[in-house]
């Protein structure tokens, strides 16, 4: 089994997530006393938040190259990012470690192609949302066209994240809101909903809206366990 070393705080509510599905996962599919080989390093996110909106990039850069080469020297086969928006820095990630590095994108692709679902609806941060983070790759690589709310919708979707969702704060008006947003893709001829911020899975469940939902958080941890148990005897 390989080690995942998972970079994580960005919220640990998610970060949570992640380490929770690793290990089910790996229980299940190996059975009895078995989990996950892991490592993490958890940043503290007031000082991501904090970069994240005075759109200090360079500074994140740096912070997330220097998360992941703490994860390979402390024995790390497989780095994960716990988070969507700091995938932005993921050609710098890249670029400063010598072991792979598993991106949410390209996982989400994966089962996004699978369902031959074509078009689908983006939520997440402003950053993600207004970036080419996925729209580039799901076009490139799979064919798939993405997305994204309008503008007020955007702000409200960006404000739950940040005043709500990163903090544990779960409520039926916001989830109601997020619904209308989605439904709204819906008629603008999205086939799929990504929930592309790692917090929003504590929202929205695939039993709330019609559309299929694909659950970033889960679909990233899944594939990293699949990663980590490639060829294992």
């Amino acid at each position: 089994m390989k080690k995942i070393g998972l970079i994580g705080g960005m919220s640990w509510e998610s970060s949570l997530m992640y380490y929770r599905i690793i290990n089910e996962e790996v229980r299940r599919q190996l059975g009895g006393f078995h989990s996950c080989r892991s490592l993490m390093e958890s940043v503290d996110f007031a000082e991501i938040e904090h970069l994240q909106h005075r759109n200090n990039w360079e500074a994140l850069n740096t912070l997330m190259a220097q998360a992941a080469m703490n994860l390979e020297k402390a024995g790390a086969d497989v780095v994960v990012l716990c988070t969507n928006t700091m995938h932005l820095c993921s050609d710098t990630i890249t670029s400063h470690i010598n072991i792979p590095f598993l991106h949410i994108a390209r996982a989400t692709g994966e089962k996004i192609k699978t369902d031959k679902v074509d078009k689908v609806l983006l939520l997440g941060t402003k950053f993600t949302m207004e970036s080419d983070l996925y729209k580039s790759r799901l076009a490139e690589e799979f064919g798939i066209e993405t997305i994204i709310p309008l503008e007020q919708d955007r702000a409200t979707v960006h404000q739950i994240i940040y005043e709500e969702l990163v903090h544990g704060i779960i409520t039926g008006s916001s989830r109601k809101i997020y619904i209308e947003i989605i439904n709204r893709g819906m008629e603008s001829g999205a086939a799929g909903v990504i929930l592309g911020c790692t917090e929003i899975p504590l929202l929205i469940r695939q039993d709330d809206v019609t559309l299929p939902v694909y659950d970033t958080t889960r679909i990233h941890a899944e594939a990293a366990v699949a990663l980590a148990l490639e060829n294992n005897a």
